[in-house]
């Protein structure tokens, strides 16, 4: 999954993904995506900050540190609401077993050409019109799908989470399908986070490619 921390689509489709981990056979990798990037933003604190010191982290300790490090991230962004800035980076990273200097990377350009290698390789399966969360899947015969989404205002647990990626799968592994769509009614309902599981060892930079 390739996420930026910012967005809340994203974060629900994160805690998803954790609780299909226990509904069905899957191991989620997460991966750094910048809406600043995708949006031609101007170079601000507020839009690069968070994946700026993700994208650090990824490089100076691996890929599976990422999956911590977003659960202390969007813990703090959505459901605290805590103000984005270096207190905030200090205590995620603390609470991912980081060190807080790399909060220092908030106001660093020195990992952007990271974070778009990062961020193209994510969107380059599904093009430039969709936003976070991207999921890449490998699929039959070691075919790659790709896909934008699942966009949720709840994130399912259980069998119901298990039920949603069964589905998922099934369309977006439809190799002529495109879009599924229907007007969002519901903001986001962040409920008690899920967390992620503490045994997963450090993976290679990237899932595909």
């Amino acid at each position: 999954m390739w996420f930026d921390p910012l967005c809340p689509w994203a974060w629900l489709t994160s805690r998803w993904l954790l609780e299909v981990e226990r509904a069905r056979d899957v191991e989620v990798r997460f991966h750094v995506m910048s809406l600043a990037i995708l949006n031609s933003q101007p170079l601000t604190a507020t839009s690069w900050g968070p994946v700026r010191v993700a994208i650090a982290a990824e490089q100076q300790y691996g890929t599976g540190v990422l999956r911590h490090l977003y659960t202390a991230l969007g813990t703090r962004i959505h459901h605290d609401k805590q103000p984005r800035g270096h207190d905030l980076y200090v205590a995620a990273l603390a609470d991912a077993g980081l060190p807080g200097e790399l909060a220092d990377a908030a106001e660093s350009t020195h990992y952007d050409e990271a974070l778009r290698v990062s961020h193209d390789r994510g969107m380059e399966p599904v093009g430039q019109e969709v936003g976070t969360p991207v999921i890449h899947v490998p699929g039959p015969n070691g075919r790659k799908i790709a896909f934008f989404g699942p966009v949720i205002a709840r994130a399912p647990r259980g069998e119901d989470a298990g039920r949603l990626w069964d589905g998922v799968l099934l369309v977006a592994g439809t190799e002529d399908f495109f879009e599924l769509k229907r007007s969002r009614t519901r903001e986001p309902v962040f409920s008690s986070p899920l967390q992620a599981a503490p045994a997963l060892q450090a993976l290679p930079p990237a899932v595909f490619g």
